[in-house]
């Protein structure tokens, strides 16, 4: 996937197009991920102890990937992500994830 934890993406579809977050959760098997304060959605929470409220609790929903770009934190725009690989050293080759833009690392 080109999303990861912790990276800001802009959604570039639907109800909340052009708005930036943070991502919480990726999962790769669904192709969805769930960014922070974003796709809001009310789940129905029934009480499951003796005392313990139920009721509607607003919690991030999760979305389709294809539907987020990543933002390049050099350049602060909607970018799609590249690799490079890097040698580290004479052994050890490094693929890192790059602006298609700056070609900063992401």
């Amino acid at each position: 996937m080109h999303v990861r934890k912790d990276d800001t993406v802009v959604i570039i579809s639907g109800k909340e197009k052009g708005k930036k977050g943070k991502v919480l959760a990726v999962s790769p098997k669904e192709g969805k991920i769930i960014v922070e304060h974003r796709n809001i959605v009310t789940k129905h929470i029934k009480p499951r102890q003796m005392g313990q409220p139920g009721g509607l609790v607003k919690a991030e929903g999760a979305f389709y990937a294809c539907k987020a770009m990543v933002v390049c934190p050099k350049c602060n725009k909607a970018t799609r992500v590249g690799h490079a690989i890097v040698d580290t050293s004479e052994k050890f080759k490094k693929k890192n994830r790059v602006c298609k833009r700056c070609g900063a690392v992401l």
